[in-house]
């Protein structure tokens, strides 16, 4: 039934949040609030509390995920019928992740891009998208605007706020659809004259090239070592190609070889950068764990460009990233995206705002590092003999083929076994000269003994080639 029941609330409790939580939570207890009375809409507790109404939602948000309110679409948020306990890590799941509770398995297993697991976040969004459907802060007929998405902004910030990326208030985010849109909208800004030239790693994230080409700029790539960039080499290229005026880098993970670049090459490829005025982008989207060192756009502040999205890190379902510029870029950065697409569709910008906040989701990105970790061990284990490059918070790994395979015969082999790989020569441009080595994705959609009986047959392959190798 309805009620015009108003919580008590002790003003004194930081946040207000938790403090609506213990409220409810006590009026049911005493049963001052009985099985399937409806809680008053968000706007209008937020009101009678002084609160605004996303503090309520929030509280609204922790009680249903512990099974104490249910929410239904259209009709409201009820005390639940019976009391239930907190819903399980991997509740929701799609059905191929269920197959790795299960103990299901596939005989085929995509390794082409990660998928990652299901560490809560399912339930999660699932359930916040049910409290925003019910009562979105930004409404349902409105267009988006710059105003409309600062808590978007402020909660991004809050999710960067352990990485090293300078001075960053909520003003200087631009929000994208992912990060190749991010990457699109940076380009946008710096980008000027007929033919500019844009510089990559040899060995890069395609993504790079192809906003390049959509934007008429020539790619020139640059050599690389076990610390990423050269800077010797990004000199030779700067100085030959004067056009170039974006670096483009990622130096915490770099796809595909899961490489680092530690500070002190970083500053040597800004003193590069410094002397032929080459903008730095950095792209940091593969990251999962806890950054390394300093991003560029703290030790360069005045050339050094940022981006990042949740694909690898909560969901790639959501097209949700950003970008970050020198603050005397930051406005015309902001254009490119206004001018573009206006701004993000409203749902997600409000899903934005407590989804990257809220108290469960430290918990989620840990439970999903821990799970890439185990796939990851068991790719160690099983081809650790090889010439393999990993790390326990990345979500691929990188295989160096032994002498006499060619990436390409391998591929080919490895697909007629029910394992699809990437050769390294995706990640290149057209006519340069690649390694014999294949990059293999975490796929958590798959169960951990799918992937292990995958890795057993690429570790039979490498230990017995057939008249395959070399072709």
């Amino acid at each position: 039934m309805d009620t015009i029941w108003v919580p008590e609330v002790d003003a004194t409790l930081k946040p207000k949040y938790k403090a609506v939580v213990l409220a409810i939570r006590d009026a049911i207890t005493s049963g001052a609030l009985g099985q399937g009375d409806k809680l008053p809409p968000v706007r209008d507790l937020g009101w009678k509390l002084g609160m605004t109404p996303g503090t309520v939602a929030r509280a609204y948000t922790i009680l249903t995920d512990e099974g104490a309110l249910v929410a239904e679409v259209g009709r409201g948020t009820f005390v639940a019928a019976t009391k239930s306990e907190p819903l399980p890590i991997y509740a929701d799941m799609e059905m191929d992740v269920i197959a790795h509770l299960t103990g299901g398995d596939n005989y085929d297993v995509n390794l082409f891009s990660p998928h990652l697991p299901n560490g809560g976040q399912t339930s999660l969004i699932r359930n916040l998208l049910t409290q925003i459907a019910q009562e979105p802060p930004s409404g349902f007929m409105h267009y988006p605007s710059r105003r409309g998405a600062t808590a978007a902004r402020e909660a991004m910030a809050h999710w960067l706020r352990d990485i090293d990326l300078g001075p960053v208030v909520e003003g200087d985010i631009v929000l994208s659809h992912g990060g190749q849109n991010a990457i699109m909208l940076i380009f946008q800004t710096i980008l000027k004259g007929r033919r500019p030239v844009i510089l990559v790693e040899e060995l890069c994230y395609p993504g790079f090239r192809r906003v390049a080409t959509a934007l008429r700029a020539d790619v020139v790539s640059v050599a690389m070592d076990g610390d990423g960039l050269c800077p010797d080499a990004l000199a030779a290229t700067a100085e030959r190609y004067p056009e170039a005026q974006i670096i483009c880098t990622s130096p915490e993970v770099h796809s595909p070889t899961c490489g680092f670049s530690p500070l002190a090459r970083r500053r040597e490829i800004v003193d590069v950068a410094r002397r032929f005025d080459l903008q730095i982008v950095e792209d940091d989207c593969y990251r999962i764990g806890a950054a390394q060192a300093p991003a560029y756009r703290s030790i360069a502040p005045e050339r050094g460009w940022y981006l990042t999205s949740l694909s690898k890190s909560i969901t790639p379902a959501l097209r949700l990233g950003c970008a970050l510029g020198p603050r005397d870029r930051t406005a015309a950065l902001h254009r490119a995206a206004e001018h573009g697409f206006f701004g993000l569709a409203t749902p997600i910008t409000d899903l934005a705002a407590v989804l990257l906040t809220h108290p469960q989701i430290d918990e989620v990105m840990e439970r999903t590092r821990r799970s890439v970790g185990d796939y990851v061990k068991v790719a160690v284990n099983t081809l650790g003999g090889y010439d393999l490059r990993w790390r326990e918070d990345v979500p691929f790994v990188w295989l160096n083929l032994p002498e006499g395979w060619r990436a390409s015969a391998f591929c080919r082999a490895a697909e007629t076994r029910g394992v699809r790989v990437r050769a390294a020569e995706e990640f290149a441009a057209r006519h340069a000269q690649t390694p014999h080595a294949v990059r293999m994705a975490i796929n958590a959609g798959v169960s951990l003994s799918s992937f292990e009986a995958a890795m057993a047959r690429l570790r039979d392959l490498l230990d017995n080639p057939s008249d395959e190798i070399g072709v």
